[in-house]
C-alpha cells in the first residue's frame, strides 16, 4: 500500500473533493443545494475563513478535512474547530485519518494568532471515528443543543 500523505487543498483538486464531499454528505444523510458546494470550494481556496487539507494515496485524493480559526471570549488568542472529516471507506483505519487531524494539529500550532487549540464533534454513533478520536483528542463534557 502506498503511503498517504496529506497537503492543502488545490483548484486541481474539485474533482476528488467533490466525491469525497458527496460520501461525506451521504454518511451524515445531508442534502446540500449545488451552489452551497460550489461556494465552500471556492471559500476552502481563498484563505479568508474556511481551510483545507486533502490526505493522497498517490495521486489519488482519499480524505479530506475542512478547518477555520475563529476568536474566542475565553482568550486573546484563536481556536481552531475542524469541522469536517473525511476519508474513503475503503482507507478507513489506515492512517488518513490520523494524518489528516495532525495536519490541522501542525496548522494551529503555526498559526500566529491561534493558541494551538484544535476541537470538533461527531456524531455519537459514529464509533469508528471515535476510536481514532479517542486516541488522538480529549473527549469534552460539552453537550451541543440545536434550534429546533
Amino acid at each position: 500500500m502506498t503511503d498517504i500523505t496529506t497537503r492543502p487543498l488545490k483548484r486541481s483538486d474539485k474533482q476528488g473533493w467533490l466525491e469525497l464531499w458527496a460520501a461525506y454528505l451521504a454518511f451524515y444523510k445531508q442534502d446540500l443545494a449545488p451552489e452551497v458546494t460550489e461556494k465552500l470550494f471556492e471559500r476552502l481556496l481563498s484563505d479568508t475563513g474556511h481551510r483545507a487539507f486533502v490526505a493522497l494515496q498517490g495521486d489519488e485524493l482519499v480524505g479530506l478535512v475542512h478547518y477555520l480559526f475563529h476568536e474566542s471570549t475565553w482568550a486573546l488568542s484563536s481556536t481552531c474547530y475542524l469541522e469536517d472529516l473525511f476519508v474513503s471507506e475503503k482507507l478507513r483505519g489506515g492512517g488518513a485519518g490520523r494524518k489528516l487531524i495532525e495536519a490541522v494539529y501542525q496548522a494551529a500550532t503555526d498559526e500566529p494568532t491561534a493558541s494551538g487549540a484544535v476541537y470538533w464533534h461527531t456524531h455519537d454513533h459514529n464509533t469508528r471515528a471515535r476510536q481514532l478520536y479517542d486516541r488522538i483528542g480529549v473527549l469534552s463534557d460539552f453537550v451541543r443543543y440545536d434550534r429546533p
